[in-house]
């Protein structure tokens, strides 16, 4: 009984971090493998990571995760646009951008973690891929659950 006990605390310990993180994988198309996050209301600090599976290079098929408010998504791409690759098609400084990792290529991975303290109940968020022309077919849903 004792190591069934065990066992349920650790699975249990497994799937709170589980809900901490996420992985999203992308490829040499422009999708995400999911269009919905919804970050666990208790974690301190959630991460994303993202994995490119395909073969392009971050010049010619590269993407990235940004999160911001639903609002300001189409802006901040915009913006992002004459800053090129080298600084993730984001603008310097953009307080709009909540969390955000860096435009990889095929066969990369990167990470980003955050806290969810800054984000407030009622705000309808979202994340997107930055690189010209990928913002209105990579965009999902993040939500606090």
């Amino acid at each position: 009984m004792r190591n069934l006990i065990v066992a349920l605390g650790a699975l249990l310990a497994l799937n709170a971090a589980a809900d901490c993180e996420v992985k999203i994988e992308v490829g040499d198309a422009l999708k995400y493998s999911t269009t919905e996050v919804i970050a666990n209301a208790s974690c301190k600090e959630f991460t994303v990571e993202l994995i490119h599976s395909g073969t392009l290079p971050a010049v010619a098929m590269g993407h990235n995760w940004v999160l911001s408010a639903d609002s300001d998504v189409d802006a901040i791409a915009t913006a992002g646009i004459p800053m090129g690759v080298a600084k993730n098609y984001l603008p310097d400084d953009d307080d709009r951008i909540l969390a955000a990792t860096k435009i990889i290529g095929g066969g990369e991975s990167t990470s980003v973690s955050f806290s969810l303290d800054d984000l407030e109940s009622g705000t309808a968020y979202a994340f997107f891929c930055s690189f010209p022309g990928h913002t209105s077919m990579m965009r999902g849903v993040f939500k606090i659950g």
